[in-house]
């Protein structure tokens, strides 16, 4: 298995490659050259095996320059129930005769990213050690990357974390889990501007090709290949619990803001998972929903991102949609490069052609957008007639989900992270308080350990030079 870049960079990777590097040199991300293609006897094997049977299975279709026993290994020590609360890892929870919702909010932030992040913690300190060197991890999150990675990072050999979050931005829960980890390989640096003043500083400071070989910048981000593929499994593991056989059909609904969690979908549904649709649900800011109603990508300014209620989808720029758009364009690399770099760099905006839009309902996309007025809706909804109580981000997706529910075919939400981090829209919306874990029962009140930065690329590397030449 080799790997490419959207824009066209020649030089195939292998996985381990990718792993650590990131983004590619050329600004674009790394893809499989093609997807493995899973059969109908495949799926059939696949069935009812445990989640980390289930993941080893579908990551040895892309990793083969790690030994199998080891891969087998490091997967089994990841998904285990001290980490994710239960055997079952992912469990699918009924909400109604149409809609359920699949729980991956059970490991130690929280929130889905831990689905991912734990494994690429691993995965990390494994390839470190291979190599005997260490890595910088730079990166940037709205709510819950950031202490999904800080969580599975810490203690780690190794690897330093530098996290970048939009300061005030995130809710206080978010904010105290991250803030409150003293760990001497986690630095956070909240950034005066919103995520994606954050994501462009990532982005930039990994384009300087010479401070990243000098720092060994590496990323977590779904950027990251390997990241985005650990979420490839859960819509296999979800799809098994929905269905019977093979020949039955699934829609997923994903809350999706920099579009890592629903390309994942895609990448599922490449490889051949009987997907029917794939649901993407936005907050107010809606600009996947408006590309895939008008085949316009436009990306909103700084001061155009709102912050919203579902603070984890507050985002402008799709970094991960690029992905999306190189399948979609039929792996032209030079389109891509022509849209993402020239085009967006100069107009802050492209759009497709009338054929180009034309393949998107080909891909299964659908998309809808969900408001606060909404959110406090399907909240209270859940609660009131199924005793469930969901985050905001999750009322956004069941939401959506409702407005694109197909005769005889179920939709599976994701759900993406536990009430307890967004305590004032639970409150508002039913008039109680989330149920707390008695492990982070005194979370807010905990001592915190927080730089706040101006926005500038130059002082955020000056900051990683700093803390790497203390060593």
């Amino acid at each position: 298995m080799s790997y490419v870049s959207t824009r066209g960079d020649g030089r195939h990777r292998r996985f381990s490659d990718v792993l650590m590097e990131g983004l590619a040199p050329d600004g674009g991300l790394y893809v499989p050259h093609d997807y493995p293609k899973v059969d109908d006897a495949t799926l059939t094997r696949w069935r009812g095996l445990s989640y980390a049977e289930l993941a080893f299975e579908i990551l040895a279709l892309y990793v083969d320059d790690t030994p199998l026993d080891e891969l087998r290994s490091l997967i089994a020590r990841t998904y285990t129930a001290e980490v994710f609360g239960s055997t079952q890892i992912a469990p699918l929870r009924k909400l109604d005769e149409s809609i359920a919702l699949l729980n991956l909010s059970n490991g130690p932030t929280f929130a889905f990213k831990d689905m991912a992040m734990q494994l690429l913690g691993n995965l990390f300190e494994a390839e470190l050690s291979r190599r005997g060197t260490r890595l910088n991890i730079l990166g940037a999150t709205s709510g819950d990357t950031g202490s999904a990675a800080q969580y599975a990072m810490r203690g780690k050999r190794n690897v330093r974390v530098f996290m970048l979050s939009p300061h005030g931005r995130m809710s206080p829960f978010q904010q105290a889990q991250m803030f409150s980890l003293h760990d001497e390989n986690i630095h956070n640096l909240a950034v005066e501007g919103s995520f994606d003043t954050c994501q462009d500083i990532v982005k930039t400071v990994s384009a300087d090709r010479d401070f990243k070989l000098r720092y060994n910048i590496g990323t977590v981000n779904s950027i990251n290949w390997a990241r985005l593929l650990a979420q490839v499994v859960y819509y296999f593991f979800g799809y098994f619990q929905a269905t019977n056989e093979n020949s039955e059909r699934v829609s997923f609904c994903v809350p999706s803001g920099n579009f890592g969690n629903i390309c994942a979908g895609h990448v599922a549904r490449m490889m051949g998972l009987p997907i029917e649709k794939l649901v993407l649900a936005t907050n107010e800011n809606d600009v996947l929903d408006e590309f895939f109603k008008t085949g316009r990508y436009r990306p909103r300014a700084i001061g155009e991102t709102m912050a919203t209620s579902s603070p984890s989808m507050d985002i402008s720029k799709a970094s991960n949609f690029e992905r999306f758009i190189f399948d979609l364009l039929e792996r032209d690399a030079q389109r891509v490069a022509q849209l993402f770099g020239t085009e967006l760099s100069a107009h802050g905006q492209f759009s497709l052609t009338r054929e180009e839009t034309s393949r998107i309902a080909g891909y299964g996309f659908v998309s809808g957008k969900s408001t606060h007025a909404d959110r406090l809706r399907t909240i209270s909804d859940a609660w009131e007639r199924h005793r469930t109580l969901i985050d905001p981000h999750t009322a956004d997706g069941v939401k959506v989900a409702r407005e694109h529910l197909s005769p005889g075919i179920r939709t599976v939400v994701f759900e993406t992270a536990l009430p307890v981090k967004f305590e004032d829209i639970i409150r508002e919306a039913t008039g109680r308080s989330a149920p707390r874990p008695a492990a982070v029962a005194d979370m807010e009140q905990r001592p915190r350990r927080c730089e706040v930065v101006a926005p500038s690329a130059e002082l955020v590397m000056a900051y990683i030079a700093r803390h790497c030449n203390d060593d």
